[in-house]
């Protein structure tokens, strides 16, 4: 993640046909919404995530992104929409303009500044990441597994691992109050942490379906070929 700038991919044109590198910053988040819950003989960690799945179907929130690198933080902010399964939009505002959006069959990536958009069918992507945990596929849910949980006081925190080897993502902390989820930490392959907070959380509101769908605007160029 070179720049800080943009977490999915460093901010550049990619030339028509060549593979753009995700990075799974929708990775945390999206265990929340998808990862199988723990067994249970993990006691609380299983029924948290039991609950959540069973009780939250959609969610709207506004986000601080911080990443940290080298000697410096840098920062982003939006905000975003979940549904499960399989649909959300998550819409960087500040410092640079970059939209997210998984409709149920692709996953489209558009970088506003850049005037340009990526497509992913959500097979690929779940083959090739686990920022599409959010699919809700069982396979990919058994994906991590709950390795601690602890309270602070504050938050009830659940720590999660990749059960794959060579995951993009080596550990995940999930913060919660009750079942609204607050904090989000990951720890990528090369050790660098990014931090999420969430404020203004709603959960089983309505959500317009447009959210879910991404209109490519005129003279934005389109990279790959979506799934019909």
């Amino acid at each position: 993640m070179a720049s800080g700038r943009s977490l999915l991919r460093p901010r550049r044109r990619t030339e028509p046909g060549v593979a753009r590198p995700t990075v799974p910053i929708l990775a945390a988040f999206a265990l929340v919404f998808a990862v199988s819950a723990a067994s249970q003989e993990e006691a609380r960690s299983g029924i948290l995530l039991d609950r959540f799945l069973d009780e939250v179907t959609t969610l709207r929130a506004d986000f601080e992104q911080r990443v940290a690198l080298d000697d410096d933080v840098e920062t982003q902010s939006g905000w975003l929409a979940l549904e499960r399964p399989s649909r959300f939009r998550w819409h960087y505002e500040e410092p640079f303009e970059q939209l997210i959006v998984a409709d149920g069959k692709n996953l489209w990536i558009h970088d506003v500044e850049l005037e340009q958009a990526s497509v992913t069918p959500l097979d690929d992507a779940v083959a090739s990441t686990p920022a599409m945990l959010l699919s809700g596929d069982d396979a990919v849910r058994e994906g991590f597994t709950v390795v601690d949980e602890y309270d602070d006081g504050t938050l009830s925190w659940l720590r999660l691992e990749p059960n794959v080897a060579g995951s993009e993502v080596q550990s995940v902390l999930l913060g919660f109050d009750d079942l609204v989820p607050r904090r989000l930490e990951f720890v990528n392959g090369l050790g660098q942490v990014t931090a999420i907070v969430l404020s203004n959380v709603e959960i089983n509101v309505e959500l317009d379906d447009g959210l879910f769908r991404f209109d490519r605007p005129r003279g934005v160029d389109l990279i790959g070929r979506p799934a019909r």
